[in-house]
C-alpha cells in the first residue's frame, strides 16, 4: 500500500508537526540509525585509484579499439544480497565488441575512505541469459555477489572494475541505506537541465549542460532533511558517467544514477515509460519509499502513475500532469520543503 508521504515522515521519524506520532523503542532506535547515517557529511569519495597490479594475459584475443566500460550505481537497504553489475566492451561508438571470458578486479573504496580492497575476481559473461537488478546478460557483463563476510555496511562505498589485461576500468557507487531513510526520484533532461537536448548539444561540445535555477537548492534541501536522490534517466547507458559528471558539476546531491540499457541513444515515449515504471517498481519491491518525484514530461507522468506516486508527491517542471501532479515554474516555488522537520534539526 502507498504511503502518502507527509503521513509517511511520521512513520520514517522525519516527523511534521502531525499529532500522534508516539515512537516505540523499536522506532525510537531506527530513528537513532537514521539519524546517524544523515547528519554526516556525504564524504567526498575522490580517493587515487588503487594500484591495479601487474598486467595478466587475456584469456582470449586482445580487444581493440577504445573501452567503453561502466558500472551500475546501486541504494542497498542492510541485509539485502549485494550485487556490483557492469558492462564492457571495446571498438568504436557505432560498432563495439563485448569482452567475453575475461577477468575482471573488482575493488572497493568502503564508506569513501582512503584504503581499497580488493574483493575479488569476476569473468565477463557470455551473454547467458540471467537477469539480475533488472539487468539482463547481452553479453560483456559483469555480476558480483559480495561475499556475506565482506558486505559492505551502512553508508556510501565506491567501486572500482580493472580488466586484468590492460588496467582499463570503470567505477560505480554503491549506497547501503538503513531502514528509515526514504528516497526522491528526479529525471534529468529537461526537468533538471535547462533543456530536454542539452546533453545532446553539450556532448558535441565536451561541456556539461547547464542546470535549471534553484533546482540543486531544492533538492539539497531534502537531502539535509533525511531524504536520498534517485537520478532516473532515459538516457543510454553509456551516458551514466556523463550524467554523474553534470550531478557534481552543477553542485546537485549525490546518489544512485540511473539510465537506461538503450546502447546508444536514450529512450522515448511508451519504452521511456515502461524503463521508468520498472525501475520505480524494483526499488518499492526492495521496500524503499518514494516520497517525491520531479519530471518535464508526459513519459514521467505516466510512469509515476503507474507506480502509484500520490499525485500531491510529484512535480512537473513546466509541465501539465493530466494524471493531477503539480506543475511548478520554478524550483524556486518549492519553499515548503525547507519547512519540513528533518532528522538533523
Amino acid at each position: 500500500m502507498r504511503i502518502h508521504a507527509h503521513s509517511m515522515l511520521c512513520t520514517f521519524g522525519l516527523t511534521l508537526v502531525i499529532s500522534g506520532c508516539q515512537p516505540s523503542d523499536s522506532s525510537q532506535m531506527q530513528d537513532e540509525s537514521t539519524r546517524a547515517y544523515n547528519c554526516q557529511a556525504i564524504p567526498a569519495c575522490d580517493a587515487k585509484a588503487p594500484d591495479p597490479g601487474a598486467l595478466r594475459p587475456f584469456n582470449g584475443r586482445k580487444p581493440a579499439g577504445q573501452a567503453w566500460h561502466r558500472g551500475h550505481d546501486q541504494y542497498f537497504r542492510e541485509g539485502d544480497t549485494q550485487w556490483l553489475i557492469g558492462k564492457f566492451n571495446y571498438g568504436s561508438l557505432l560498432a563495439r565488441r563485448n569482452l567475453i571470458g575475461e577477468e575482471v578486479d573488482i575493488h572497493v573504496l568502503r564508506g569513501c575512505g582512503t584504503s581499497w580492497e580488493k574483493l575479488g575476481t569476476s569473468l565477463t559473461t557470455d551473454g547467458g541469459g540471467t537477469t539480475i537488478e533488472g539487468i539482463p546478460d547481452d553479453g560483456g557483463r559483469l555480476y558480483f555477489e559480495i561475499p556475506a563476510d565482506k558486505q559492505l555496511g551502512v553508508g556510501r562505498h565506491r567501486v572500482r572494475m580493472v580488466v586484468a589485461g590492460d588496467h582499463s576500468a570503470t567505477e560505480l557507487f554503491v549506497e547501503v541505506v538503513p531502514e528509515g531513510v526514504p528516497l526522491f526520484v528526479s529525471d534529468v533532461d529537461g526537468t533538471l537541465t535547462t533543456a530536454e537536448l542539452a546533453e545532446l548539444g553539450s556532448t558535441i561540445t565536451g561541456t556539461i549542460p547547464q542546470a535549471n535555477d534553484g533546482a540543486a537548492e531544492a533538492l539539497k534541501g531534502l537531502v539535509n532533511k533525511g531524504y536520498r536522490p534517485v537520478y532516473l534517466t532515459a538516457r543510454p547507458e553509456l551516458s551514466v558517467q556523463r550524467t554523474r559528471e553534470f550531478v557534481d558539476v552543477r553542485s546537485f546531491p549525490v546518489g544512485r544514477v540511473e539510465t537506461s540499457l538503450s546502447p546508444l541513444l536514450g529512450l522515448l515515449g511508451d519504452k521511456a515509460v515502461e524503463y521508468k515504471s520498472e525501475a520505480l517498481q524494483r526499488l518499492t519491491d526492495k521496500g524503499f519509499e518514494i516520497a517525491y518525484v520531479f519530471g518535464n514530461t508526459a513519459s514521467d507522468a505516466e510512469a509515476y502513475e503507474n507506480a502509484g506516486i500520490p499525485a500531491e508527491s510529484r512535480y512537473f517542471f513546466k509541465y501539465n500532469d493530466k494524471f493531477g501532479g503539480q506543475r511548478i515554474e520554478s524550483y524556486r516555488e518549492l519553499n515548503e520543503f525547507a519547512s519540513l522537520e528533518g532528522v538533523c534539526e
